[in-house]
């Protein structure tokens, strides 16, 4: 059936990840918090969707036990909700994230195993494409090998035919309220036993439509699948990016200026639309560059008040959350600071410190150090003052 109303606008994203995974190795812990590359598997499906343009909106749904696993996995995005705990099946983890949901009323909604850290953006634009007619959309792979039906005790009975079959995916999509109005239908029914959220709209008597999934979007169920997942990336030659920045800002009357984060007496201020600190600013500019996402005027214009005086700390930690989302890895970090006055030597491991507390990188992969300009030019005058950075990202595609 097609949708009869018009939609409206936001697309929310419910990252299920209450689940224990016995299968996958707990003795590791839960699938969904083990190591991929050099992130969590949830940290991974997260970016994911935090980079995906058309996603307006992030709940994760965490068991009760894994909050401080949650929280060492958490991704930095503007698009992030606070977390929510999930219920003791997966359709109740699933009712959880849309309550939660509720008074931000999406549009729509996409529910997505956290076990699925490969699928492709091409594939939740699928999904999501496909709701401006339908209210629920499946993707999904066809089946390739011959179909079996066995018996309890494991003989087979018959075999299936296959034309018509398809292996169902996730991210599935919903018109939000439509969804919600199901699973709270279910639960009144007493009715626990769909296996996935399309179940519950057939069940409901909604069309279901498939779009195609992406060969890569398994979801990592046993310890051998995590094996294999950890191998593809070890093969993988890396896509190491360097990116540069620059910036300066102008010495003016003043008591103090702000240098990679903190703050220092000095006989003079730099002047600029936020806190002019012009290490973060070129940082910032650095670690866009490795994903080609403009620079920091584009996603902080100057002619937007809402920066007037802002902490410059808030624009690299943006930059971070793009880098992740993206699938990059920071490796290292560089700022040069060019200027006769202050002296930076005695600030250094504080200012690496700071960018550490920023960022989330370690301060062994922070390099901060200075020099002057010999007395030449508006540098050497007095006049103000340079910064250039210098960041490296290691990039681990989703695809």
């Amino acid at each position: 059936m097609e949708k009869q109303k018009q939609k409206a606008s936001g697309t929310a994203a419910i990252i299920v990840a209450a689940g224990r995974g016995l299968r996958a190795g707990q003795s590791d812990g839960p699938k969904q918090y083990q190591n991929l590359g050099s992130v969590s598997v949830l940290t991974r499906t997260m970016g994911v969707f935090a980079n995906h343009p058309q996603v307006n909106s992030i709940v994760v749904v965490i068991h009760p036990d894994d909050q401080k696993l949650y929280d060492s996995a958490k991704l930095v995005s503007d698009k992030l909700l606070p977390r929510v705990l999930g219920g003791a099946t997966r359709q109740q983890s699933v009712a959880a994230g849309l309550e939660a949901l509720v008074e931000l009323c999406p549009s729509q909604v996409l529910i997505h195993d956290a076990a699925r850290p490969f699928v492709s953006p091409q594939t939740i634009s699928r999904v999501i494409d496909k709701l401006d007619r339908y209210q629920a959309v499946l993707p999904a792979m066809p089946v390739v090998d011959t179909m079996k039906r066995r018996d309890v005790e494991g003989l087979v009975t018959d075999t299936v035919a296959r034309q018509h079959l398809v292996a169902a995916q996730t991210p599935q999509g919903f018109d939000y309220d439509a969804i919600l109005h199901i699973h709270r239908a279910a639960a009144a029914d007493d009715r626990h036993d769909f296996s996935d959220d399309t179940g519950m709209a057939e069940w409901a008597g909604l069309d279901v439509v498939v779009v195609d999934g992406n060969a890569g979007n398994t979801k990592l169920t046993t310890a051998e699948d995590m094996i294999i997942a950890r191998e593809m990336f070890e093969m993988k030659v890396p896509d190491v990016r360097v990116g540069h920045g620059y910036d300066t800002h102008q010495f003016i009357d003043g008591s103090s200026i702000w240098l990679c984060g903190i703050n220092l007496p000095h006989d003079q201020s730099l002047s600029g639309y936020s806190d002019a600190d012009v290490g973060l600013h070129a940082l910032t500019d650095a670690l866009l560059a490795t994903i080609a996402d403009g620079d920091i005027g584009s996603h902080f214009p100057p002619s937007d008040p809402q920066w007037a005086g802002a902490s410059s700390d808030q624009f690299l930690k943006h930059a971070v959350s793009l880098v992740t989302a993206a699938g990059g890895r920071i490796t290292h970090m560089d700022v040069t600071l060019i200027c006769e006055a202050p002296k930076i030597g005695p600030h250094r491991d504080k200012m690496r410190s700071s960018i550490s507390q920023i960022s989330g990188i370690e301060p062994s992969r922070i390099s901060v150090k200075a020099t002057t300009n010999e007395r030449i030019g508006f540098v050497g005058r007095n006049e103000g003052m340079v910064a250039m950075a210098t960041a490296t990202v290691v990039m681990e595609s989703s695809e």
